[in-house]
């Protein structure tokens, strides 16, 4: 049977029970005051399905407060048939794609995208490698940074820094302003472990901030060498594998992405890489990860299209 044949997708009242066994595990919680004791159900007859009311404050809630479902008029057994789209969609799937097959129109499929993919943020703080685990960093460069005249090299495009842990399978995206010594060293410092082996290519920014670590690896693409002719380990092929994927989704899914959207769509690619089939994680399973993290990550349409 079908993945997409499960009631919660076709039932509203699966799909608020399906999210609130997800969201609330120990019963319902009262997004206004914390309480989670003298909470009960309201039952007339006309009202909306999955309202609560809670006994301290007074006040009625339902398991969408808080959460990146807050305020939107979308069912929510659409808002979970597109999670599990683009949660399964190796490459994404287009705002247009959305339009057509849930049927709501392209301006919400648009924004229900964004809203998802900002639950795809993961925000974690612990670094990567640790243990002595082998960390990957390398430098992509897509589309073009506003206002930018085009010229040779990169400088025209706008510019990412990933980090990928070859223990986890986890990978980490920052979007830059500038490719240099400084910006390169803080990012990587603040998300690797002192006790990890840095993976890198012969570029000049990395050098200084390799010796902060156990050990600092790196190959000379200038001359042709992708994996040390001295040590297989030391290569970064497997971040730049993962480039790939990415540049593929934007240019023939997304086709276009403004700078100041660029950080989310770097989220979706990360979280579908760090929750990947490779490392255990199946489709449904992946789109239980990305349900889990909806919460406190409230998203209006105003901030999606003002000033990043």
């Amino acid at each position: 049977m079908s993945v997409l044949s499960a009631p919660h997708f076709h039932n509203e009242k699966a799909a608020y029970a399906y999210v609130e066994a997800r969201i609330w595990p120990e019963g319902p919680v009262c997004p206004h005051c914390g309480c989670f004791g003298r909470i009960y159900e309201l039952k007339g007859a006309s009202t909306r399905i999955g309202v609560r009311k809670c006994g301290d404050c007074r006040k009625p809630f339902t398991v969408k407060v808080g959460t990146i479902f807050e305020a939107s008029h979308v069912p929510l057994r659409f808002w979970l048939q597109a999670m599990f789209l683009i949660a399964s969609s190796k490459k994404g799937i287009s705002a247009n794609q959305l339009h057509r097959t849930l049927g709501v129109t392209l301006k919400t499929a648009w924004f229900m995208g964004h809203r998802i993919r900002e639950a795809m943020r993961d925000g974690a703080l612990a670094p990567f490698g640790q243990g002595g685990g082998t960390v990957e960093a390398d430098e992509t460069f897509i589309g073009r940074e506003p206002g930018e005249p085009i010229t040779r090299g990169g400088n025209h495009k706008m510019k990412v820094l990933s980090l990928l842990d070859r223990s986890t399978g986890a990978k980490r995206s920052f979007v830059l302003d500038f490719v240099n010594v400084k910006v390169i060293s803080e990012i990587v410092t603040a998300n690797v472990s002192r006790e990890a082996i840095l993976m890198t290519d012969e570029a000049r920014h990395y050098v200084k901030v390799g010796q902060t670590f156990a050990g600092h690896g790196h190959t000379n693409h200038a001359a042709g060498e992708y994996v040390s002719r001295f040590n297989p380990l030391v290569h970064t092929n497997t971040v730049e594998g993962s480039f790939a994927i990415f540049k593929r989704g934007m240019r023939g899914i997304y086709q276009h992405c403004d700078k100041r959207h660029l950080h989310r769509y770097l989220a979706e690619f990360d979280f579908r890489y760090s929750n990947r089939v490779a490392v255990g994680v199946s489709d449904v399973a992946r789109a239980d990860i990305l349900l889990a993290g909806v919460v406190g990550k409230r998203l209006t349409y105003q901030t999606t299209r003002g000033a990043h």
